[in-house]
């Protein structure tokens, strides 16, 4: 009997944050960056009311990027709407890239960057970090004539710091112009610092970015797998015709059109964030566990000064129902 061959992809899988422990049920599960306070009430109520579950979706999720325009005065024509943002990524790197084309990336970055473009077949090249931040100059040091694109998170997964808005205009600008510059703003509503601004503010108008956004994170729909991007027309369109057909279902679509509404409940979302991590923080640090600032929904635990391990406070944590995320995958250490 002849077997079936099959290509062997040389790629690691993503491994999720633990969610589960097996010897207790009631846990509080801190590793994987969602809403604290879950999802607005409102969006409950619409699927209740609007969804038709015989029926196929929008295909092109009319109603959501319309909802998505006006809320970000941004143009119709140019969002593309995906099973969460991590399935744009794969869209970009199946339009962009082919086998010895190089990506640059973060040291230490949202994992599906790489891995979707080493599917491809594409290498990809890991940009040294100054204290866990991201620098510009060694992302430019790691171009090539091969470079293709550039991906970052701003501010940062897994590390919370960011780059400020004349840093991120600096990289664009030193770029080739026929780089892609790909900017991740799934934390964006809970930055507060006035040095900082959005992707999507920054370059609404540029023919060689991407925006990356999230239903995920301050909406609370993680569970719907729900993103959308944003750039160039001629762009948006070639990623429309290699993107799935019926690519977000309807539910998400109604949940995420009901979850941009409830501005109340986003403000409450990110007030709650923010006086919560400063505590935790103001805590940390007198145990002498370092932290970054307070610029997303999760903090980065360094224990080098502190008495125990990291890897002894997560199993004693977990021992007491609390479930942290090791940064082993992300290769760094305690």
């Amino acid at each position: 009997m002849t077997l079936l061959k099959f290509n062997k992809i040389n790629v690691e899988s993503y491994k999720p944050g633990k969610s589960r422990l097996s010897r207790l049920k009631n846990v509080i599960k801190l590793s994987a960056n969602e809403s604290a306070l879950g999802v607005s009430p409102k969006v409950g109520k619409e699927i209740n009311k609007k969804i038709n579950f015989s029926k196929y979706p929008d295909s092109k999720s009319n109603n959501l990027r319309l909802s998505i325009s006006k809320k970000f005065n941004c143009e119709f024509a140019k969002i593309i709407c995906g099973a969460g943002s991590d399935e744009i990524i794969q869209i970009i790197c199946q339009l962009f890239l082919k086998r010895k084309d190089e990506v640059i990336v973060p040291q230490y970055s949202f994992l599906m960057y790489r891995i979707y473009s080493k599917i491809v077949g594409a290498k990809v090249l890991y940009a040294k970090e100054n204290n866990f931040k991201i620098s510009v100059s060694e992302i430019l040091n790691k171009v090539s004539k091969k470079t293709k694109i550039v991906f970052l998170a701003n501010p940062n997964n897994p590390t919370g710091t960011y780059l400020k808005k004349n840093e991120l205009l600096e990289l664009r600008k030193k770029l080739r112009s026929n780089i892609l510059l790909v900017v991740d703003d799934a934390y964006d509503e809970y930055m507060k610092k006035k040095d900082y601004a959005s992707g999507l503010k920054l370059f609404k108008k540029n023919e060689n970015v991407i925006i990356l956004r999230t239903f995920s994170k301050i909406y609370g729909l993680a569970s719907l797998r729900i993103g959308w991007g944003y750039g160039p027309k001629k762009i948006i369109d070639a990623m429309n015709i290699i993107k799935p057909p019926f690519n977000v279902n309807m539910v998400a679509q109604v949940a995420a059109v009901a979850a941009l509404k409830d501005k109340s409940f986003i403000n409450k979302s990110v007030k709650h964030n923010l006086i919560w991590a400063n505590k935790i923080k103001k805590f940390l640090n007198k145990l002498n566990i370092i932290t970054n600032e307070v610029t997303a929904n999760f903090l980065l635990l360094n224990f080098s000064k502190c008495k125990h391990s990291a890897n002894y406070v997560k199993k004693r944590l977990e021992n007491n129902g609390i479930i942290l995320r090791s940064m082993q995958t992300y290769k760094i250490n305690n």
